[in-house]
């Protein structure tokens, strides 16, 4: 009995071991299961699947085969050779000084004529002259007649000007709105201005790429040719002056170092302290790029604006200035004024800041702002200044008071400056004008007609149909030259013409450049004239131009340059090369390209311009020559579907207005039959054009056969089939009609990142280009986001030679709908090798989700339609950490120091309003209104007037874009890594996935057991981040001043000049008739 008792317990204690074993390994195979259950070898079946379907599909729609086939038939008619990029880099530049030659030599014409007529011309103050007023041309009263200074004034639409109506006879005059349209000094002006109009056409006729040629003058008017109607705003009000655009400033100064001194002491409260703020602004208005300030208040004691600044000068950017009137709204009045301190520090600084050799090394100034001098401070111009006065000094009275008007006007004649008297908000721009003619004496003492080049600019007349155009002006001065005015120095004016910055693409050979090739163009400060990823403009719709646009350095978009040694190089005129490897966002800056380009450089002779062309090693380096018979080439070329790139420049239509109405390839077959020799063509593009035209001609009869057998693409998924070439040549090719297309801006203007550019060729070819050769790049385009948008774009590239280093020929590609690509890939993952046909998982399954991405991380598909085209890290942050951890995807850091950042602004707009000009005007005219009331009381009244616009000011804030640095991410897939597993331990729960690489593609299947919450995962986004700096490291940016070339002159003084010629207290205070003309201009349209 004892042994079966031991027996029965033994067998009992079995049995419970069993039981125990059992449900451990229950437990263990479910935890372990999660680790299994989703089998590679599945995922890798559906993968080859949809790619070998896919690839099937894009082969035999695109005709990459065929084209492949037929270049490779010409591989031994063929010459490849490497770029020579000094060689190019110099012709360029060598082509581009032949046209700004071109451009100063019109101007040079316009100087002439211009001293010839003034030197004829005898003033007369009673002189009555009709003219054509640019504002009232074609106007007519209530009764139907023409108003004076208007006029019928013929006006037609004009292709050159962009259809803009205007006049090739003749040219207007604009007078600014603050302006007496019949001040006998402005009528004789326009009279002998009038003998320029045979100038203006000649010089058209002569150069038929030049687009606006204008005279500004020094009393204040504009004439501008060819003649067109000027149109004022909604106020009636034309805020033009020509006398504080750049061109002007430029030509008639030389660069400067200005200290800006401004009272600040308990007298300068209310509506002067109101005036000596615009007055600051408006002398920062006259400031360049190639000059160097700051601004000091005091009273008993000196506070400088910008306290970081202390003890320096800073270059007068955009940037900069912004930054120090953003200051002058903290400026308030208290204590006493001691200018005798303001004085010292002002010549210590100057003096200081020229030994060490950053500024200007040319004029100095000092702008003194005040409302009074107790005393001449002839001591302190003793010590610092004289003899020599190579210091001016520009007082500017501020209020109606005289009784210090004789101390400052010592001042200035004293040291070869000009004192004038501000008594309004009206009176302050013309009063602060007059330095600049002060400082133009040297120069036309000289008679140094220098020819000076502005940075890039927009001008919004010009509007190209995408936006504003950017431009650079030539400008040159104008002078008296009569004997008895010889010590006066006076300067008539200022002509000027436009280069549209797209004249200079015109010059570069693009087809030479390779697909990532680029040329660009700096200042001599460093600021981009042009290059590709400059960003002038922002916002959707009617785009609105940056803040500092202007002053893009070239180390903010070639950032990755941190030494500055091409920067510098190339500021330094310097002739030259440089490499690095570049990381090139795209595609709206969701991908990046990391590339390795070689730089060459050298200067423009005859400007302030350095030209750089970037070229990309690998097949960036080589380019080939073929060669057909022209008639070959032409029956080839003037197939209907065959378009050439819009920007690029086979034949200059341009130069001759009877060939501006041909095609590009209407003048290539023109230039062909020797018929027209004054037709420019570049010989060596039109020869290879001709060349891809016959090799790719077979693909035409190869789409149509697809077109005519209904059988194929019967549900139409397949719309469009596209094809480009090195030379800019494309073709298309619809197998839907055109109004079924799903996406209709594809491959047309509307599509800019899509078709050829004058500086980049298309998205789908670049990327292509960068794609293991034979296989395609998948890509769901970003502009097109609602469902019935939605496409899929696959492209690969044609390659010359079996070689790395071969060039690349041409890229091929189709359109599908993004439905017909999904069904393609659901199909694919319901596959299987289950011999009983029941598969162990299926992306229909609950637990499982299937996505399919591409080598930059954006879905392309998902069950959940809403993800598509966004970055597989929002959905899968956890997932995508891991992919980033094992190795599958690395994380890209790019920089944008163009960007726009979002600020919620407390200051008040009514300071703002009152730094504007015009909108500071119509306050002028409230306050002029108010003294005719009472003259007594002139702060009291005009605080009351204000005080629900200061009031409100203080209460409202607003959202604002402001420039800003950001840093953001981009990803890329590793192209050794085809497959991976993995995972992640969301809080005790195991959370698998698979990605497999899709064969002959840069996409990715990811399949993801969704079983586990992960939400302590934060996702991972592309999003922006504003990098943010500390006050120091705010400061010091302040402080840094990065190299930058000099003007080549400099007139800061001339022994013979009248220094007497110093300003008076009465002359530039308009009397209250004037005044009141001025309001009534102002406030009624005319």
């Amino acid at each position: 009995m004892r042994v079966d008792r031991d027996r029965g317990a033994s067998s009992a204690r079995c049995a419970c071991l069993l039981v125990l074993f059992s449900t451990l390994s229950t437990r263990f195979t479910e935890v372990g299961g999660t680790h299994q259950s989703i089998p590679p070898s599945v995922v890798k079946l559906w993968a080859s699947a949809f790619g070998g379907e896919m690839k099937s599909i894009s082969a035999k729609y695109s005709g990459s085969q065929l084209l492949q086939k037929k270049y490779k038939e010409f591989e031994r008619a063929v010459r490849v050779e490497e770029i020579d990029g000094l060689r190019l880099v110099t012709r360029l530049a060598e082509d581009m000084e032949e046209m700004f030659h071109k451009k100063a030599q019109a101007m040079k014409r316009l100087v002439e004529a211009a001293e010839e007529a003034h030197l004829q011309h005898e003033e007369d103050p009673d002189l009555q002259y009709e003219y054509f007023n640019a504002v009232l041309i074609n106007e007519v009263d209530e009764e139907g007649n023409s108003v004076e200074l208007g006029g019928e004034f013929i006006l037609q639409p004009n292709d050159h000007f962009n259809n803009l109506s205007v006049n090739l006879s003749l040219s207007v005059v604009q007078v600014p709105t603050n302006m007496y349209n019949k001040d006998s000094a402005i009528v004789n002006g326009v009279y002998w201005s009038e003998a320029l109009n045979k100038v203006f056409v000649d010089n058209f006729e002569k150069d038929p790429s030049l687009i606006w040629q204008y005279f500004g003058s020094a009393k204040g008017f504009f004439r501008q040719y060819p003649g067109i109607k000027w149109k004022p705003d909604e106020h009636g009000v034309i805020a033009f002056d020509c006398r504080n655009r750049k061109w002007y400033i430029q030509a008639a100064t030389s660069p400067k170092d200005v200290v800006i001194l401004v009272d600040v002491s308990g007298s300068m409260k209310g509506l002067r302290l109101t005036i000596a703020r615009q007055t600051v602004s408006s002398i920062l208005d006259t400031l360049g790029d190639d000059d160097f300030f700051n601004i000091i208040a005091y009273n008993e004691e000196l506070h400088y604006v910008e306290p970081c600044l202390n003890g320096t000068l800073v270059q007068a950017d955009i940037t900069n200035k912004d930054h120090f009137r953003e200051h002058l709204d903290k400026l308030f009045a208290q204590g006493i004024g001691m200018l005798d301190i303001a004085l010292t520090e002002a010549f210590n600084l100057l003096s200081d800041f020229n030994e060490t050799g950053r500024g200007s090394e040319c004029s100095q100034a000092i702008m003194l702002v005040t409302d009074g001098a107790v005393d001449t401070y002839d001591a302190i111009f003793a010590k610092y200044n004289w003899p020599e006065r190579k210091v001016r000094i520009f007082p500017y009275l501020i209020g109606r008071e005289s009784a210090f008007a004789d101390n400052l006007k010592w001042m200035a004649c004293a040291n070869k400056g000009y004192f004038t008297q501000i008594s309004t908000l009206a009176d302050v721009q013309e009063n602060v004008m007059e330095y600049l003619h002060v400082l133009s004496r040297p120069k036309v003492i000289d008679r140094e007609h220098d020819t000076v080049w502005t940075e890039a600019y927009i001008d919004s007349t010009l509007d190209d149909g995408q936006g504003p155009v950017l431009m650079t002006t030539v400008a040159m001065p104008v002078f008296s030259t009569k004997n008895e005015t010889r010590k006066s120095g006076i300067l008539l004016g200022v002509v000027g013409t436009d280069v549209p910055v797209s004249e200079l693409l015109k010059t570069i050979p693009k087809f030479k450049l390779g697909i990532h090739g680029y040329a660009f163009a700096i200042t001599n400060n460093g600021y981009i004239l042009t290059h590709p990823d400059l960003r002038p403009l922002y916002g959707d719709g009617k785009k609105r131009r940056k803040p500092n646009y202007s002053s893009v350095d070239l180390s903010e978009v070639e950032w990755e340059d941190k030494d500055d040694t091409l920067r510098n190089a190339m500021v330094n005129r310097k002739t030259g090369t440089f490499s690095m490897e570049v990381k090139k966002s795209v595609d709206k800056g969701k991908r990046v390209l990391v590339l390795h380009n070689d730089y060459y450089y050298t200067d423009i002779k005859g400007t302030p311009f350095s030209l750089g062309v970037a070229l990309s090693r690998g097949h960036g380096k080589f380019f080939f020559k073929g060669n057909v018979t022209v008639e070959e080439g032409l029956h080839d070329l003037e197939h209907p579907d065959v378009a050439l790139a819009d920007e690029w420049t086979y034949c200059n239509t341009d130069e001759h207005p009877e060939h501006r109405y041909l095609s590009q390839i209407e003048a290539i077959k023109l230039y062909l039959s020797g018929h027209e020799p004054t037709l420019q063509c570049d010989k060596e593009l039109i020869q290879e054009v001709l060349f891809d035209a016959v090799v790719t001609a077979p693909i035409e009869a190869y789409w149509t056969s697809l077109v005519l057998n209904k059988s194929e693409n019967s549900d139409k998924g397949v719309e469009i089939a596209y094809l480009g070439t090195r030379t800019g040549l494309s073709r298309i090719n619809l197998f839907v009609v055109p109004d079924e297309l799903t996406n209709q801006d594809f491959l047309t203007a509307e599509d800019k990142e899509g078709v050829f550019n004058a500086d980049h060729f298309p998205l789908w070819y670049k990327r292509a280009a960068e794609q293991v050769p034979g296989t395609f790049v998948y890509s769901l385009p970003f502009n097109t986001g609602s469902e019935n948008k939605s496409v899929v774009l696959a492209s690969t590239a044609i390659q010359l030679l079996d070689e790395r280093k071969s060039p690349i020929a041409a890229a091929v590609g189709i359109q599908m709908k993004l439905e017909f690509f999904h069904r393609k890939f659901w199909t694919a993952s319901r596959q299987c090798a289950a011999l009983d046909g029941k598969c162990s998982i299926s992306c229909d399954d609950e637990n499982i989700s299937c996505y399919l991405i591409d080598n930059n991380g954006f879905i392309l598909v998902a069950e959940d339609y809403t993800l598509t085209g966004k970055f597989f890290g929002e959905p899968e942050g956890a997932v995508m950490s891991k992919l980033l951890q094992m190795g599958s995807f690395r994380r890209v850091t790019l920089y944008d120091y163009q960007a726009l950042c979002w600020v919620f602004s407390e200051s008040s707009d009514s300071g703002h309003t009152l730094l504007d000009p015009y909108l500071a005007f119509f306050s002028a005219v409230r306050w002029m209104l108010t003294e005719l009331v009472i003259f007594l009381v002139e702060f009291n009244l005009y605080s009351w007037w204000h005080s629900d616009l200061t009031a409100k000011a203080q209460r409202v804030g607003r959202t604002m874009q402001v420039p800003c640095d950001t840093e953001y991410p981009a990803f890329v897939s590793e192209r050794t890594i085809k497959e991976n597993t993995g995972n992640v331990d969301c809080d005790g729960c195991i959370k698998s996935f698979v990605i497999q690489q899709i064969p002959s593609s840069n996409l990715f299947m990811v399949v993801v057991d969704n079983k586990c919450d992960c939400s302590m995962f934060e996702p991972i986004t592309m999003d922006p981040i504003e990098i943010m700096y500390n006050e120091s490291l705010k400061c010091e940016r302040l402080k840094m001043q990065k190299d930058r070339r000099r003007p080549d002159t400099c007139h800061p003084f001339h022994p013979e000049e009248n220094s007497m010629e110093c300003g008076g207290a009465a002359s530039h205070s308009p009397c209250l008739a004037a005044t009141l003309l001025c309001v009534l201009l102002a406030l009624f349209p005319r």
